[in-house]
């Protein structure tokens, strides 16, 4: 895989956080937090389960893949960060994308990303939430992989290290399904 943009030219950063005691803030105002934010910035913020993130590779690639279907003019949704939920999901249907890296009542840490200018510190504290070093970045695991549908058969057909990859063919696949319905460059 090729190395990673040094990290102060990244266009995307992500920093873990957790809730600073249980259910507080509620998934409901973290939600509305998160609107409010879209609403005044152009630039994209996103709250993930960090148990669903695979690392900065799976981020950025996602970022990437929605950038490039929006400079073709064929986005998926109006809601450009619910697009972007769907290649973080690797899945191409909201309700979905959003059960397997949407935050709930039972998350307990999470993955706040921005895209510059926004900071990721400070979107943390307008969550109400704290900063979580141990959320993410995190080793690829089992449990990320399951919670992006990619099962015990498809992670024996390549070694541990190759995990990772798994990820981010999932997110290409978005693309993919997005050009099925497609005839002549029309949705059918």
């Amino acid at each position: 895989m090729p190395p990673l943009p040094p990290e102060g030219e990244r266009p995307l950063r992500a920093l873990g956080a957790r809730r600073p005691s249980p259910g507080a803030p509620s998934t409901t105002a973290l939600i509305e937090t998160l609107r409010t934010i879209g609403r005044e910035s152009e630039a994209l913020a996103a709250l993930f389960d960090a148990r669903a993130i695979a690392g900065e590779r799976h981020l950025l690639s996602a970022w990437a893949h929605l950038g490039r279907s929006r400079s073709r003019g064929e986005p998926r949704l109006r809601d450009r960060g619910a697009e972007f939920a769907l290649y973080v999901a690797g899945d191409d249907q909201l309700p979905r994308a959003l059960e397997k890296v949407g935050v709930t009542d039972a998350t307990e840490s999470f993955v706040v990303v921005s895209e510059r200018p926004l900071e990721p510190e400070a979107l943390v504290r307008r969550f109400g939430l704290e900063p979580d070093p141990g959320a993410y970045p995190r080793p690829v695991g089992a449990s990320t992989l399951d919670r992006l549908g990619i099962d015990a058969a498809e992670r024996a057909a390549v070694p541990e290290s190759a995990w990772e990859g798994l990820v981010l063919e999932r997110v290409a696949l978005v693309d993919l399904s997005a050009s099925v319905g497609r005839v002549g460059g029309k949705r059918h």
